[in-house]
């Protein structure tokens, strides 16, 4: 193993410009394959990220005699994690995960340069994954290189941890989920974790929760020239959605510790697509299903909100007629037909974060944003993160 030389100061490393755009323009070049998004067919191969990265930390690793220990994750042929520490001196830990290695679909078509090339203007840089996230898969291997060139001695070891599969949650079990279920990250729970994605300018403490649900309504189809013979489903879900979400407000409302951690709004429920069963438009449809999401403040807990909606739809059941209809014809129940609603959860969840506020790791991004930028705003949204974490209890 590498000798280490004389202590070192962390303020004296910097991120070496030429370097860090190279590795960039290696990792946009192969977006169009890291592109996540299995409903159009696209699954990303992480892998040839992973190529790039594995490539520059190459002559600093433990097998080259260097100090970075480095280890590629593949649950699914293709999908590559990496995990990277730099050994301290202590048990104690301070992790860097969440710089993911898969991007979000890009239309050539709507962008003004191509997407999958990275294009540097002055200071700008374009390319499909520059912020969201391989600019930060570029920036956090550009640090572990920079830790594992002046060999500082810490008292904590560092670990970044790079992931697959972050932009879409319809594949499990390949990404940040895995790794924490196989103990693969067991080591970074004895320090601060700092979750690396986007571009955000200020400290996010926290996250809410992900819940995807399907309304389905069953009635009965008819011809739409006499509407006295169905049951329309495509009205009784949208009245059912409508009375699911006010009482979804009510049972669920905003809370105080929303306003503590500077969350931008509180927990909701919204449908967000539709469907219904293939038919002419001149045909009052038999079935249809609408589908939304929860997103939870992790103030609230998962299971009993769903337990709630679960009620909620019970209840509608139960009382089907008492739903609001839509003219002299609209009914819910007729002689040879009541309709029917059914709630519906789609597989896995992702729970809230709430950061402690009080902790060494958000005292110390705070101060770090603060000497970067003059000020420290925290904040709080309710986009969603993999890791299964609530908050402080």
């Amino acid at each position: 193993m590498s000798k280490r030389p004389a202590p070192v100061s962390l303020d004296s490393l910097s991120l070496p410009t030429t370097e860090y755009v190279e590795l960039l323009r290696k990792l946009i070049a192969e977006s169009e394959h890291l592109q996540n998004n299995p409903a159009q067919g696209l699954h990303p191969k992480e892998v040839l990220a992973a190529a790039h990265v594995l490539e520059r930390l190459g002559p600093f690793t433990t097998e080259k005699g260097g100090l970075l220990e480095v280890e590629q994750v593949c649950f699914k042929e293709g999908r590559a994690n990496l995990i990277i520490k730099y050994p301290g001196a202590s048990d104690k830990s301070i992790a860097f995960v969440g710089s993911h290695m898969d991007v979000v679909p890009a239309n050539p078509e709507t962008w003004e340069r191509d997407p999958f090339t990275l294009t540097v203007e002055g200071d700008n840089l374009y390319g499909r994954g520059t912020t969201d996230c391989l600019g930060h898969v570029a920036l956090v291997t550009e640090m572990m290189v920079a830790l594992a060139q002046a060999k500082p001695t810490l008292q904590r070891t560092v670990t970044a941890v790079m992931i697959a599969n972050e932009e879409n949650g319809e594949v499990q079990n390949v990404g940040v989920d895995q790794l924490m279920a196989t103990g693969k990250l067991d080591h970074i729970k004895s320090g601060p974790v700092f979750w690396v994605d986007v571009a955000d300018s200020h400290p996010c403490v926290g996250t809410a929760g992900s819940i995807n649900w399907h309304l389905k309504a069953k009635g009965k189809l008819f011809h739409s020239g006499l509407p006295h013979k169905a049951v329309n489903a495509l009205e009784l879900c949208n009245a059912a959605c409508a009375e699911l979400q006010n009482r979804f407000y009510k049972a669920v409302p905003p809370c105080d510790e929303e306003k503590k951690w500077f969350f931008q709004t509180p927990s909701t429920l919204k449908p967000t697509q539709v469907r219904c069963s293939p038919g002419s438009q001149n045909q009052i449809p038999p079935w249809v299903e609408i589908s939304g999401d929860i997103r939870l403040t992790p103030f609230y807990d998962v299971v009993e909100t769903k337990k709630v909606v679960e009620e909620i739809v019970k209840d509608m059941n139960e009382n089907i007629t008492s739903l609001p209809t839509f003219g002299p014809m609209s009914k819910y129940e007729i002689e040879d037909c009541r309709g029917e609603l059914e709630i519906r959860w789609a597989e896995g969840y992702l729970e809230g974060v709430a950061c402690s506020l009080s902790s060494p790791g958000h005292k110390a991004l705070c101060k770090a944003t603060m000497q970067v930028r003059g000020e420290a705003k925290p904040y709080s949204i309710c986009g969603s993160l993999p890791p299964p974490r609530g908050p402080p209890r």
